[in-house]
C-alpha cells in the first residue's frame, strides 16, 4: 500500500472517531503525577485506551456501547483531586472499562454520559438491554430444561 492511500485510510479513521475532547491519564494515587504508560483518549464517537510501555496495546469502544457510568471518589482520591470512572458497556472485549485516578472525573463522566446517549440516538440504538423473554427455549419452572408449547 502506497504512503498516500496509508494517509487517506488514517485520516478516514481519524474522521471516524470524532474530535478529541479529553486526553487523560492515569495517575499515581500519592500525588496525582501522571502515570505515561496508560493513558485515555475520548472523542465524540470512540473511547480509547492506549496501554503499555514496550508493547502498546491500544482498545477502542464505540459511545453507543457505553450503557452506564459510575464516578467514585475515595478519601485519598478527594485529597489528591482524583477520581475513579467506570464505564458498563456491551462491548465484546471489555464489559467495564475503568479509568482509574483521572482528573477532572466529573466533567468527563458527564461527557461521556451525553456522548453515549447521542451516539445511541444517531445510531438509533436506543435500547440495549435484552428483551428476548417469551422469544426462543425460555426455562419457567427451573428444571434446567426448556419450557417449549
Amino acid at each position: 500500500m502506497s504512503k498516500i492511500a496509508n494517509a487517506a485510510q488514517n485520516e478516514a479513521s481519524i474522521m471516524a472517531k470524532g474530535d478529541l475532547q479529553y486526553k487523560e491519564y492515569g495517575r499515581l494515587l500519592l500525588f496525582g503525577i501522571p502515570w505515561p504508560f496508560k493513558h485515555f483518549e475520548i472523542y465524540n464517537n470512540v473511547l480509547t485506551i492506549v496501554s503499555g510501555f514496550l508493547n502498546i496495546k491500544e482498545d477502542d469502544c464505540f459511545m453507543y456501547r457505553i450503557s452506564d457510568v459510575e464516578l467514585t471518589r475515595s478519601f485519598f482520591q478527594r485529597m489528591a483531586g482524583l477520581s475513579t470512572i467506570t464505564c458498563f458497556t456491551s462491548d465484546v472485549t471489555d464489559k467495564t472499562i475503568v479509568m482509574k485516578n483521572v482528573k477532572h472525573g466529573r466533567e468527563i463522566k458527564d461527557f461521556i454520559y451525553q456522548e453515549s446517549e447521542r451516539a445511541r440516538i444517531r445510531r438509533r440504538t436506543v435500547n440495549m438491554q435484552d428483551i428476548s423473554f417469551g422469544m426462543g427455549d425460555v426455562d419457567l419452572d427451573g428444571d434446567g430444561m426448556a419450557d417449549n408449547d
